[in-house]
């Protein structure tokens, strides 16, 4: 169980490298820039990965806290939850500084409190269900897996704005 864990740790490691490397150099209008209307764009992306974070490391692990509401506010769940629309009015968004804020926060705690489950925690059903695990280990391997997806996305996007491969 602690090597499942430990791989799938260094999955989300990897992986949040891989995409602040991507995020790296945009300017506040191309974080909110979408090749069509209603296309979700870099800042849409990165506020929902902090969200799906924190639902699949945290809250999924351990509930909702009341210090969490300091971390991602129940505004910016709403905001960045699957199926939001996404807006190109950076009015509408939380600002760049905020959403990174926030990005880096729920890592940030995700790594340590992880770190710091036992075993016997991990292997407990997570709900509500999930058609991609059962477990709340199984949670933290979807983890592994989502943020690829959504970091494709975001290098799809710079390709379309013009920008040269970053690797």
């Amino acid at each position: 169980m602690r090597a499942r864990l430990e791989s799938a740790l260094d999955r989300v490691r990897k992986c949040r490298a891989i995409t602040k490397s991507f995020l790296d150099g945009l300017s506040p209008e191309e974080w909110f820039w979408q090749p069509a209307a209603g296309m979700n764009h870099i800042a849409w992306h990165v506020g929902h990965l902090a969200f799906a974070q924190y639902f699949l490391c945290l809250k999924r692990v351990r509930d909702r806290t009341e210090a969490d509401e300091a971390l991602i506010s129940t505004a910016f769940l709403k905001r960045y939850k699957r199926d939001s629309a996404p807006s190109p009015e950076a009015a509408e968004n939380f600002s760049v500084d905020e959403i990174l804020r926030t990005f880096n926060g729920v890592y940030e705690l995700s790594m340590t409190e992880l770190a710091e489950r036992t075993d016997a925690e991990l292997e407990v059903p997570t709900s509500p269900p999930h058609p991609m695990f059962t477990t709340k280990l199984g949670a933290i391997e979807w983890c592994s897996l989502h943020e690829p997806m959504h970091c494709g996305q975001i290098v799809l996007l710079r390709r379309l704005m013009g920008k040269k491969p970053v690797w």
